[in-house]
């Protein structure tokens, strides 16, 4: 996977999830949101890289739509075509799937290293989630 930084659109594996996204028409998209955080979330296994870069996008878009989060997505990555009105119980889905994300038993989570450290991926990832669960 190709990477240049550290947020939810800054890989390849990401970025064409904003394509595949763009591909479908408006009406599937929140779906495929949907199903992409439900992915990560209802895992019981190990967690696929994909699935988890796939979910903290998805996490991200929520973030855009319902909670003021625009600056997690990157204009340049992310997806170019509007998406639907998403529902708002994608928040609590997309909390559970950036926690399931950053678990221990996570390739993505593994990758970036020992959350203790607070690599800039965590931190990031971390903020997001504030974002959905603002206190």
């Amino acid at each position: 996977m190709g990477t240049w930084d550290t947020g939810p659109f800054d890989n390849d594996v990401a970025a064409d999830f904003g394509g595949k996204l763009d591909a479908l028409p408006q009406d599937q998209r929140a779906a495929a949101i949907r199903e992409a955080l439900s992915e990560a979330a209802e895992c019981d296994d190990y967690l696929d890289e994909v699935i988890g870069t796939h979910a903290i996008a998805a996490a991200a878009l929520v973030a855009r739509e319902l909670a003021d989060g625009a600056h997690f997505v990157s204009p340049a990555y992310g997806p170019q075509q509007p998406l639907p009105p998403l529902p708002p119980e994608l928040k609590a889905l997309a909390i559970a799937a950036i926690d399931r994300t950053v678990a221990a038993d996570s390739e993505i989570a593994e990758e970036w290293g020992d959350p203790l450290e607070e690599t800039a991926w965590y931190q990031g990832t971390l903020k997001l989630r504030a974002a959905l669960a603002p206190e």
